[in-house]
């Protein structure tokens, strides 16, 4: 198998966190890279489980490091992913799914070519406006700024490989599970294939000379 990168986007609350737990739960062949945020950790979030937990000033040091695959600035805090992660999850020989911004997936597509980008579009703005107003994690001048990222997160959602709406958990969990198991096998992924072809064309060849050879 040839892992490649694959890439959840949507806006908060469309689904690409949960989805990705679902992926790493159902699928043994999928890794997760843990990335680096300058927010503090919510509930139960566990530093180097969750995330790796820095100041701003370690983040900034990696970042002159060139140690991210991609960075970017959300709702005033920083998120970055660790290339050294990446090469780690890519290296057990599994797919690397992360849950990340458009401006991140941008990034990172870059770096990583291979990488696969999957957009999870929410059913409607209502279904959006509630999820994002379950959370209950902002309200006001903090609400109003993630409807706008929100808004502004989707009209990236057409320069995808690939869109999924997320009206139902399940469904999108197969759509998106379906799309890693079909970019696993096209044929740029697979550089054996060529040769492995070329041996059987030629194996049949020898076998139908001796099938048109008199006895």
């Amino acid at each position: 198998m040839n892992p490649f990168p694959l890439i959840l986007s949507s806006p908060s609350g469309g689904g690409k966190t949960t989805i990705t737990r679902l992926l790493l739960q159902r699928r043994p062949d999928v890794g997760y890279s843990i990335s680096c945020t300058t927010r503090p950790p919510r509930g139960n979030e566990v530093h180097t489980q969750d995330y790796f937990f820095v100041t701003k000033s370690e983040f900034a040091a990696m970042r002159d490091r060139g140690e991210f695959a991609e960075f970017a600035e959300v709702h005033g805090n920083w998120y970055g992913t660790l290339r050294r992660e990446v090469d780690r999850v890519l290296g057990q020989h599994k797919h690397v799914v992360m849950d990340i911004d458009v401006q991140g997936a941008r990034q990172f597509k870059s770096i990583y070519p291979e990488s696969v980008l999957v957009f999870l579009v929410p059913p409607s703005a209502d279904a959006l406006l509630q999820r994002l107003s379950a959370r209950q994690t902002e309200s006001g001048d903090g609400f109003r700024t993630r409807v706008r990222a929100a808004r502004d997160e989707l009209k990236a959602a057409v320069s995808y490989q690939y869109a999924v709406v997320n009206d139902d958990l399940d469904a999108a969990y197969r759509i998106v599970s379906s799309i890693i198991d079909a970019e696993a096998v096209r044929h740029a992924r697979q550089p054996q294939l060529t040769a492995r072809v070329t041996e059987l064309v030629e194996e049949l060849d020898r076998q139908l000379v001796q099938l048109t050879t008199p006895a």
